[in-house]
């Protein structure tokens, strides 16, 4: 299916393919990706605004609805909805069909990008919102980056296939394909640091994603952030990112995944460097992901990155134990109060059943200076176990949280800031932190 002279088509597989290349912008390394596209748009003013950034050879239309008449099985549609579009019924209407079809992905253009509108198009599955001003290049480059995706998993898909319709005597050369790629990369001196809770709302997607920050912030090498709460994770909205890829987009390529390949479907936190592997945007593609899967995806971030850091859920799966198994360090987080040290002690007793080693479990208590009348050594004595963390309490994270940025970018003086610092410089060398202490 594609799209050509919008006016002359009278159905999208008729059309011919559209050249997604951003104006005014420098040619991609990359050969030109051919997808069709189209401007949804109730609004004919604005519609024609954003038909004049894209060029006259992508279709238009007023409704969604129209567009789904057309639609039909083939290469990748990106969808750009329009300002108007940006209503709880249009984006729900754009999740079905993107369930629907899966070579469709939508791209939402705002007036003004918050972070009810960023959560809401993410849970809609929007690969991509932008606000554009004037600049014709941010909508094409936009477009572009989301036509590469289906570029990437289109050509990884039919992979597994080939050896099936290999020439017998081909047949010895397949399994010596990836050995080279795996002795070029050499593994560097990663740390695997997983971030767990066994209550909600004790704070550890804001410790992950301010952990993550801080380690990214210390090195020129990639740092990796992996939301592993498959069902409802939070860290693109914490980091106000619009994420064009997530955990299950792996999927499609796992029994092929490398390094280049898996560091495609990273997006990159522009202000940190940060690399960040969101959750899937529907619950309920976390059945789909095992801990086989997220095993996978640790062992080849481990040849790329200096740190990975995972956010899990608050409870015990087969995802949470090949996280903590997977990993160098695990921070356990507990806030300072009878139910999270109830659960954080289940917690760790679990954890001792499994013969975790206790070396790997570092303890954080959050809100550790708040007047509960828990004394912070009655907890350690309560969970034989010595806090390495004291976080305390501060109206600034739900602040940083409200403004998508991280506590230690928000407020870096503060004193949760300097508590997330040092929990970070103790997982780097000692060359590291005396450098970046200077």
């Amino acid at each position: 299916m594609t799209m050509g002279e919008a006016h002359e088509a009278d159905t999208l597989e008729r059309t011919e393919g559209t050249t997604v290349a951003a104006p005014h912008a420098p040619a991609p390394a990359a050969s030109p990706v051919r997808v069709a596209v189209a401007v949804v748009e109730p609004d004919d003013h604005q519609r024609d605004r954003l038909v004049t950034m894209l060029g006259s050879s992508v279709s238009a239309f007023a409704q969604l609805e129209e567009l789904v008449a057309r639609l039909s099985s083939g290469i990748g549609v990106v969808v750009v909805l329009g300002p108007s579009c940006a209503d709880e019924a249009t984006l729900a209407m754009s999740a079905r069909i993107s369930a629907q079809y899966p070579n469709v992905a939508s791209v939402l253009v705002t007036d003004e990008l918050t972070t009810a509108l960023l959560q809401q198009a993410l849970r809609a599955g929007v690969r991509d919102v932008v606000t554009v001003g004037n600049d014709p290049a941010v909508l094409a480059q936009s477009v572009q980056r989301v036509a590469l995706t289906f570029d990437q998993l289109t050509a990884a898909a039919p992979a597994p296939a080939a050896p099936a319709a290999a020439a017998p005597d081909a047949t010895p050369a397949q399994p010596e394909a990836p050995v080279p790629a795996e002795d070029a990369e050499e593994p560097l001196d990663c740390k695997v640091i997983t971030v767990f809770s066994t209550k909600g709302g004790s704070g550890k997607s804001v410790l992950a994603t301010s952990l993550a920050v801080t380690l990214a912030r210390s090195t020129d090498k990639p740092v990796c952030l992996v939301d592993a709460d498959l069902q409802f994770g939070d860290v693109a909205v914490m980091l106000k990112l619009a994420p064009r890829h997530t955990t299950a987009d792996v999927l499609p390529v796992v029994d092929r995944l490398d390094a280049p390949l898996l560091n495609s479907l990273l997006v990159t936190h522009e202000p940190t460097g940060l690399k960040v592997l969101p959750a899937p945007l529907e619950p309920a593609f976390a059945d789909q992901i095992s801990s086989a899967h997220l095993t996978k995806i640790i062992e080849v971030l481990r040849t790329f990155c200096a740190y990975v850091v995972v956010d899990t859920p608050s409870y015990f799966n087969d995802v949470v134990l090949g996280a903590v198994e997977a990993s160098d360090k695990v921070v356990l987080l507990s806030g300072l109060d009878v139910p999270n040290i109830k659960n954080l002690k289940i917690g760790l007793q679990t954890l001792r059943l499994l013969e975790t080693p206790e070396d790997k479990l570092l303890l954080a208590l959050n809100r550790a200076d708040s007047k509960v009348k828990l004394d912070v050594g009655e907890v350690e004595r309560t969970l034989q176990f010595k806090a390495s963390c004291l976080i305390p309490s501060d109206v600034v994270v739900p602040q940083s949280i409200n403004k998508g940025e991280t506590v230690i970018t928000f407020a870096p003086k503060s004193g949760v800031a300097k508590a997330v610092t040092q929990l970070a410089e103790s997982f780097m060398p000692a060359a590291q932190r005396s450098k970046k202490r200077r």
